[in-house]
């Protein structure tokens, strides 16, 4: 399962300051821009589009998942840009401004035999 607090119900679950009126992904307590404690907890956009992307190629230390894998930024409509995984590996599939949607994936079995899952953005 993805780590509890960042997926609900199929979306992103983020803040929204109150006091400078930005958002911010994960969730925080603290706005990560002007320290208020005024935020709230908001759910973000499903939908974005792709700003910029390449294939991790080589497995980071301690990683049991499939390389190679996209990684990215996901500009969402509410102007948040989310650093994520992506479904596609292939660079040459990608393309700036390209519609993406956010998808809950298989990671890797853990020693337990549990499936690991987390988000992505996949192409829409």
């Amino acid at each position: 399962m993805v780590h509890d607090g960042l997926v609900e119900d199929g979306r992103l679950i983020g803040g929204h300051c109150r006091a400078c009126d930005r958002p911010h992904f994960p969730e925080l307590s603290t706005c990560p821009y002007c320290s208020s404690d005024d935020v709230e907890r908001r759910s973000l956009s499903d939908r974005g589009v792709l700003w910029g992307w390449t294939a991790v190629t080589a497995a980071p230390p301690g990683y049991r998942g499939d390389v190679p894998f996209g990684f990215g930024v996901v500009e969402l409509p509410e102007g948040l840009r989310v650093i994520t995984r992506l479904t596609e590996a292939d660079p040459r599939a990608l393309s700036f401004g390209q519609s993406m949607r956010l998808a809950i994936v298989p990671l890797h079995v853990d020693d337990d035999g549990e499936t690991v899952t987390t988000y992505a953005f996949e192409p829409a």
